[in-house]
């Protein structure tokens, strides 16, 4: 039987049923990773004792009548920037390469205690810092759908992993597009929650202002059933809400798609974008038309500026959190050296991927004294601009609807040499994650070359449940969230 096939409610029936234990389920997974993640390389760490373990508790505890977890059976699979105890965490980076967490994230926990099964620890570029998975410390992961093109990124291997069917569901993080724009060159879903909705306790810091975990599944169904579990209040995280949670899984048909006022930004559907994403696109917003919504153009006039605003902000917050990585403390060491200044500097030169210097580097000059002024404050106030252009718009429409990429998937290596253009790819995703509101990343279509095509749904801070009874209603309708690549 193909168990991943089955959505994360599927699963628990079965076990509760006894028409199969969690040991075999996990075992078919086990199996199914050894024989295709060698072709995507999706996974830095596969976690086969781990898992196994878990299994062999969950079924103990299911032959004793015990109860079990919401998630009990789902395979999951962990970016490897979330700290798991006594399981190697890397980020990505040979900085980290061995280290051995001694606590775990919160939201890995949340879900390690609903009886989920952790299958591997996925790659991502170098602490997120990156938008192909190409600058990874360890190799490149491919999309599964071409082995020649990159899955998007950071969290590229979660998305990879999630499209190959390697597990139920995969941890993300999305701090400038990190969850959607992956999602959507993978053709699966994915959503980055409202700032603040899941704790960033225990992940390795990228932009802490800007940080989002969320997670990838083939169903808007399975998100909601995770984001339940792992949304709420964090005491290791002052910026997390305290705040009731709404039950998601019991809103994915709240909303009445007829009458849903949805924006269209004018700027979202420019001369950059792919005619064929565009198209694709289009055809979707005419769909939730044909079911009774209502399109209007709507404008957020400070887009083209997102782009500034997060790689001046997001790389000041980066040259910060990366001060810990001294080779002191935890990671990769170099011997070599004879005063603890050239100790930080032979450490970090050798280990650091190119990627996090140059980040490091632009976020030191725009701190600096005498730029500070011109670079950080600037982008502050426009980014308080920005979040202001959502709310205004978010008042007159019920979410918005954009396209989460301006292309499919390009090849691996192609953008390699040009960062600026490696940084474009994020056009449509940072200017959400400046404004700190939920979005929805869903699967559309295909293009010509049969690369996947995404669109996604905005919507107001922590509407995660409109956006999602939405998008769950869109799958409902359509099937592109069923197709599978053939590996």
């Amino acid at each position: 039987m193909d168990y991943s096939t089955f959505s994360i409610l599927q699963i628990r029936q079965l076990l509760l049923d006894k028409k199969v234990t969690a040991l075999e389920i996990t075992n078919f997974f086990i199996d199914r990773v050894k024989n295709i993640d060698p072709k995507i390389n999706a996974f830095i760490t596969i976690t086969e004792k781990e898992a196994i373990k878990q299994a062999e508790i969950l079924d103990v505890k299911i032959n004793r009548g015990e109860k079990i977890g919401k998630l009990a059976g789902s395979i999951m699979a962990v970016k490897d920037i979330y700290l798991t105890k006594d399981i190697q965490t890397t980020s990505s980076s040979q900085v980290l390469k061995g280290y051995i967490p001694q606590y775990s994230s919160t939201v890995y926990q949340k879900l390690i205690n609903e009886d989920a099964i952790i299958i591997g620890k996925t790659n991502t570029d170098p602490f997120a810092f990156g938008g192909s998975t190409e600058n990874s410390g360890f190799f490149t992961t491919k999309n599964p759908w071409n082995l020649d093109m990159v899955p998007g990124g950071s969290s590229g291997g979660s998305a990879a992993a999630t499209a190959a069917n390697l597990c139920h569901f995969a941890l993300g993080t999305d701090t400038g597009g990190s969850i959607r724009q992956p999602a959507s060159l993978c053709g699966v879903s994915g959503l980055k929650p409202t700032y603040g909705l899941n704790s960033r306790y225990g992940i390795t810091s990228m932009a802490s202002s800007f940080d989002c975990p969320g997670v990838f599944a083939r169903t808007v169904a399975d998100i909601a059933t995770v984001t339940q579990i792992t949304a709420g209040h964090d005491p290791h995280d002052a910026t997390s809400i305290d705040q009731t949670i709404p039950d998601y899984t019991q809103l994915l048909d709240s909303i009445n798609l007829s009458g849903l006022k949805i924006g269209l930004p004018k700027e979202y559907f420019s001369s950059a974008i792919n005619s064929e994403v565009k198209d694709k696109v289009m055809e979707t917003a005419k769909l939730f038309e044909s079911k009774g919504a209502i399109l209007k153009e709507v404008s957020l006039p400070s887009t083209d500026l997102g782009l500034a605003v997060y790689y001046i902000l997001v790389p000041s917050e980066i040259s910060a959190n990366m001060a810990r990585y001294d080779g002191i403390r935890f990671g990769q060491t170099v011997s070599n050296s004879t005063d603890i200044i050239s100790y930080y500097m032979n450490t970090r030169g050798q280990f650091m991927e190119p990627e996090i210097k140059r980040r490091i580097l632009i976020g030191t000059y725009a701190l600096s004294s005498g730029y500070y002024d011109a670079y950080y404050t600037k982008a502050a106030k426009v980014r308080t601009l920005i979040k202001k252009e959502f709310t205004d718009v978010l008042s007159e429409v019920d979410v918005i609807l954009t396209p989460c990429s301006p292309t499919t998937a390009w090849k691996i290596g192609d953008k390699c040499d040009n960062p600026l253009e490696m940084y474009l790819a994020d056009i449509y995703t940072v200017c959400i994650n400046v404004a700190g509101v939920p979005s929805l990343a869903l699967p559309c279509g295909f293009d010509s070359q049969k690369l996947p095509i995404g669109f996604q749904l905005i919507g107001n801070f922590f509407e995660e449940a409109k956006i999602m009874s939405v998008g769950h209603q869109y799958q409902q309708i359509t099937s592109f969230h069923t197709e599978v690549p053939n590996l």
